[in-house]
C-alpha cells in the first residue's frame, strides 16, 4: 500500500485540450494550430513574391533569373547598380517599416481589445509627423535649426515626437489603471491636436519648406538608401524579439482585470510595457518613411480573420504589413507610368474602404 501511495500518477500522452495537439521543445510548449501555420506560410510566400516583383519591375526591368543572379554576385554593372543601389534598399526599407507597423498595430489592438485602436488613431504617428514638420519648417529658409539637424536629425526627432505623444496619451488616460475605452478617446483627441499643430506649422512656414513637409507627411519610400535600412534593421533586431517574448502576456490581457490579477499578472505594468513597445515600433517606422496610413490598422484584423484566432497574430501581422507596404510601393512606382506616387497615397486608397467596412461591422455588432 505504501509503494502504491508513493508512485506518481502516470502522465497521459493525450492532449489536455481536445482537438489541439501540443508542441513541446524542452521547457517551451505551445499549441499546434494547422490553420495558423498554413496561413503563416502563405503570408511568407506572398511577401517573397511581392518583394521579388518589386526588385524586378520598373523603368529598367530585370528578369527573375537576372535578379537572382545579381543578388548572388553575378549580373552586369547596370543590373548591379539598379538592384543594390536603387531597388533593394528601397524594398528593404518598405519591408521593415511594414513589419514594424503590422506588429505595432497587432499589439495595440490586443492590449486595448478594440479593432479600431492603432498607433494611427491614437496619435503616435501624428505626433511623429508634427515633430518632423517642426524640424522641416524651422530648419529651412527660416534658419531656426541648422541644415544638418533638418536632414540627419529628422528621423530622430520624429521618433521622439511619436514616443512623447504615446506617453502623453497613456498618462492622460490613466486613472487607477489604463482603461481601454478611455485610452481610445484620449488618443483620438491627441491625434486631432497633433494634426492641427502640423497644419499650423505648414501655414507658418515658407512655401518650399511646407512642400517638403507635405511630401514627408504623405509617407514615401522615394530615395531611401542603405543609410535608412541599417538603423531600422538594427532597431527591429532588438525590439521585435522583446515584443514577441511579451506576447505571453497578451493572452492574459484578454480577460478582465480581476481575472488577470488572479493569474498573477501585473495589469498596469503589462499594459504599459506592451503599449510602449507598440509606440516605439510605430514611431520608428514613421521616422524611416513618414506616416504610412492604415497599415497598422488593417493588417492585424486581416491576419486575425485569416488565422481564425482570438486576437491578432503577431508574426502574421508583421508579414502582412510588410507585404502591403512593399506591394503598395510597387503599385506606386509602376502602375501610373512616369508619375511615381508616394506609397502612403496607395495605402490610404486601399485602406479607406476597409476602415468604412470596419466601422459598419463594429456598429452592427454593437446594435446586436
Amino acid at each position: 500500500m505504501k509503494a502504491l501511495a508513493e508512485t506518481p500518477p502516470a502522465r497521459s500522452a493525450a492532449p489536455r485540450v481536445s482537438g489541439r495537439r501540443p508542441l513541446r521543445l524542452g521547457p517551451v510548449s505551445t499549441v499546434l494550430r494547422p490553420r495558423s501555420l498554413l496561413v503563416l506560410l502563405a503570408g511568407a510566400l506572398a511577401l517573397l513574391v511581392v518583394f521579388a516583383c518589386d526588385l524586378a519591375l520598373g523603368d529598367y526591368p530585370i528578369t527573375p533569373v537576372g535578379v537572382l543572379r545579381t543578388l548572388f554576385g553575378g549580373g552586369d554593372t547596370g543590373e548591379s547598380l539598379v538592384i543594390f543601389q536603387l531597388r533593394l534598399p528601397r524594398s528593404l526599407t518598405g519591408l521593415l517599416v511594414g513589419a514594424a507597423l503590422g506588429l505595432a498595430g497587432a499589439v495595440t489592438q490586443a492590449v486595448v481589445r478594440n479593432p479600431l485602436a492603432s498607433p494611427d488613431l491614437l496619435g503616435v504617428t501624428a505626433g511623429a509627423g508634427a515633430a518632423a514638420s517642426a524640424v522641416i519648417v524651422t530648419g529651412g529658409t527660416l534658419g531656426g535649426i541648422s541644415g544638418l539637424a533638418a536632414s540627419v536629425g529628422l528621423p530622430v526627432v520624429a521618433l521622439l515626437g511619436g514616443l512623447v505623444t504615446g506617453v502623453l496619451v497613456a498618462l492622460l488616460s490613466y486613472r487607477n489603471g489604463v482603461d481601454s475605452f478611455r485610452l481610445v478617446l484620449v488618443g483620438i483627441g491627441m491625434n486631432a491636436m497633433m494634426v492641427n499643430a502640423t497644419l499650423w506649422l505648414l501655414t507658418m512656414g515658407e512655401v518650399q519648406d511646407a512642400g517638403r513637409a507635405m511630401v514627408w507627411l504623405t509617407g514615401s519610400l522615394n530615395a531611401r538608401g542603405w543609410e535608412n535600412v541599417v538603423p531600422v534593421a538594427l532597431s527591429l533586431a532588438v525590439l521585435v524579439p522583446v515584443t514577441l517574448l511579451g506576447c505571453r502576456v497578451l493572452g492574459a490581457l484578454q480577460f478582465d482585470d480581476d481575472t488577470m490579477r488572479g493569474l498573477g499578472v501585473r495589469v498596469t505594468t503589462a499594459r504599459a510595457a506592451m503599449l510602449l513597445s507598440a509606440a516605439v515600433l510605430a514611431s520608428l517606422a514613421t521616422a524611416a518613411a513618414g506616416p504610412i496610413a492604415f497599415v497598422a490598422l488593417s493588417t492585424p484584423q486581416i491576419a486575425l480573420r485569416l488565422a481564425g484566432t482570438a486576437r491578432p497574430p503577431l508574426v502574421l501581422s508583421m508579414l502582412l504589413g510588410a507585404t502591403l507596404v512593399v506591394g503598395a510601393d510597387l503599385i506606386a512606382r509602376t502602375v501610373f507610368g512616369s508619375l511615381a506616387l508616394p506609397v502612403g497615397v496607395v495605402t490610404a486608397v486601399l485602406g479607406a474602404p476597409y476602415l468604412i467596412y470596419l466601422l459598419v461591422h463594429r456598429y452592427r455588432e454593437v446594435r446586436t
